[in-house]
């Protein structure tokens, strides 16, 4: 990939694009679109700092009149983003809930300042730092970006591997292959075409949406190295297999207020089976078990956030924990500290 495909071209404006159509078109069409660009410093940090969780921005102008441009189009799932800065910018971010892979077409970029520093090579992608807080400088950078909805590849990586869905970390710092590369890019070619389409068409189906945005999850987890949740062996034997329709049913349905009835439909039990199953095999009951998913849930967020922006009643609340002292005790009991302990780490 020496060269950025045409498709995300940081002049290219999705949003424009989009809105250039009749307006009978633009009616039906239920993507995302969104732009902004702009010449104030102060603007300029205040947006991207917002847009990914950063802190500490300190921004410079360069011997060129300083601009920003920035545009995304896409859905709840996916957004194909682009961002044009014409100055210099250092400071750390910890992007909310996503996933994100970049390149850049213009400039110079360093992520992961002080740890796995990776500079960004013209054209090649790769992965923002997952898990943490990450230092970065860029300068006069022209940059494409896929943004991913956590949640969503994280349910595609299970699917993949027969795990339960948890939380993905990529090797930032490893480059893929350069066949790697080029099947990426031939993905994201086609999938640009479906998201973004070209003025004057009607936007595609939402199937045809979901379509490409999984040829393009999947085409992500194909390239950049990374480590996923890992099967547990017990559900993967075909004696288990009610067994492991029950555990994937609560994972994908935990934010939900789904019951022990719910939980036996979906996997084809009855609810005393139910209940003999998880008592037999995993020596807990539906109940605690889909107890023990929220509070991983908790946790997770917990530790992508900090007190400043969010309170440990408000997550808890959030998962269906109303009642602080219990919460807190089970939360002590599965990990060993206090929940104001995470959060106060972010």
């Amino acid at each position: 990939m020496s060269t950025p495909d045409p498709a995300f071209d940081a002049e290219t404006d999705p949003a424009r694009d989009a809105d250039s159509r009749p307006a009978d078109t633009r009616a039906a069409d239920s993507r995302r679109h969104f732009e902004t660009e702009g010449t104030d410093l102060d603007e300029a940090r205040e947006f991207y700092t917002e847009g990914y969780n950063g802190s500490g921005f300190h921004m410079e102008r360069t011997e060129k009149d300083f601009v920003y441009r920035y545009s995304l189009t896409g859905d709840d799932e996916m957004t194909l983003r682009s961002s044009a800065f014409f100055g210099t910018v250092l400071g750390t971010v910890q992007p909310k809930d996503e996933y994100i892979v970049s390149w850049i077409s213009s400039g110079t970029a360093v992520m992961d300042l002080g740890g796995d520093e990776t500079a960004l090579a013209l054209g090649r992608p790769a992965m923002f730092p997952t898990g943490k807080r990450f230092a970065f400088h860029f300068a006069e950078t022209r940059q494409n970006l896929v943004q991913f909805d956590a949640r969503y590849l994280e349910r595609i990586a299970a699917e993949r591997t027969g795990a339960a869905p948890g939380p993905l970390h990529f090797h930032h710092q490893v480059v893929p292959e350069a066949q790697e590369l080029t099947a990426w890019k031939s993905t994201i070619t086609r999938v640009a075409r479906v998201v973004l389409g070209a003025p004057g068409d009607a936007p595609a189906s939402p199937l045809l949406r979901a379509e490409a945005n999984r040829a393009a999850a999947e085409a992500l987890l194909a390239t950049f190295s990374h480590d996923a949740p890992r099967p547990t062996m017990l559900l993967q034997l075909p004696s288990h297999a009610k067994l492991r329709a029950a555990v994937e049913f609560m994972h994908a349905r935990a934010e939900q207020p789904i019951t022990a009835t719910d939980i036996a439909e979906a996997a084809g039990l009855s609810l005393r089976g139910l209940q003999h199953v998880f008592q037999q095999q995993l020596d807990t009951t539906p109940t605690d078990y889909l107890r023990g998913i929220r509070l991983d849930h908790v946790r997770a967020e917990l530790g992508a956030h900090s007190p400043a922006d969010t309170t440990v009643a408000a997550v808890a609340r959030r998962w269906g924990f109303a009642h602080a002292g219990r919460f807190a005790g089970a939360y002590v009991r599965r990990f060993g500290e206090y929940p104001a302990a995470t959060l106060g780490r972010a």
